[in-house]
């Protein structure tokens, strides 16, 4: 979708984005856009409580925004046109991290194969589980 569509809901939240971030943000529906800003929300503060302010490193992969920080795997945000209603939290599909979740949080997350959750945008986000979940993709490689 035009980056117009979801720049007026979202437009001071977007503006503090890097700019090739932003406009992967700003190229999705105003509710896929929400979710995003939401989740990077939580991935920010769980960065700041695992590894300090400035270790998170946001980008984009695949032309979707990634986060990363040391002793971690990357998580990226996604969605698909052809899934207009779901958001997907992507992880390295050789981690054990979805399996591990998925003995977590079998009731309460939705999971795609070994790489990602996916979460119903017209939902309320499960944003205990899923911040649980960010942090152990944010200490992965500390913790194996």
């Amino acid at each position: 979708m035009p980056s117009s569509i979801a720049a007026p809901k979202h437009a001071s939240a977007l503006a503090q984005l890097p700019p090739q971030v932003r406009t992967a943000f700003a190229a999705v529906p105003p509710g896929v856009c929400g979710v995003w800003l939401q989740l990077r929300a939580i991935i920010q503060g769980v960065a700041d409580e695992q590894g300090g302010k400035g270790a998170l490193t946001e980008s984009l992969k695949w032309g979707e925004p990634s986060y990363s920080m040391p002793g971690g795997t990357p998580i990226r945000l996604g969605w698909k046109p052809a899934t207009p209603g779901t958001v997907k939290l992507l992880v390295h599909c050789q981690t054990s991290l979805v399996a591990e979740w998925r003995a977590l949080y079998a009731d309460t997350l939705q999971f795609e194969g070994t790489r990602a959750i996916l979460l119903d945008i017209a939902s309320p986000l499960p944003r205990e589980a899923v911040a649980h979940c960010i942090a152990m993709a944010l200490t992965y490689k500390r913790r194996k």
